[in-house]
């Protein structure tokens, strides 16, 4: 969709406070809007979609806080890395690729 939007102005903005019992979502990033519409259709309980905004390809979404969360993941260290590395060479014999 083009909506005139640099990719900078498309953001994603995630607000909540201590009081309330929502987690606000106002997003232009087409996978979030996707699987946010997703589970507001699956749990309309628990999510529901607030507005959409056709011009600029916004959606906005409330969520129960319970049903939100952020996952931070720890950076790889080099053995890791190499250990994956590996692993993924020992295994990629057993790929099978389809030729069309």
């Amino acid at each position: 969709m083009r909506t005139g939007l640099t990719k900078q102005e498309k953001t994603t903005d995630i607000w909540f406070d201590e009081k309330d019992p929502l987690i606000h979502i106002r997003t232009h990033n087409t996978n979030l809007k996707r699987r946010l519409a997703a589970y507001a259709e699956q749990y309309p309980d628990e999510c529901c979609k607030t507005d959409t905004d056709p011009e600029t390809g916004c959606m906005e979404f409330d969520v129960a806080k319970g049903r939100f969360s952020f996952r931070l993941t720890a950076p790889y260290s080099e053995e890791r890395r190499r250990a994956a590395s590996e692993a993924a060479k020992a295994n990629a014999s057993n790929l099978t690729r389809s030729v069309i």
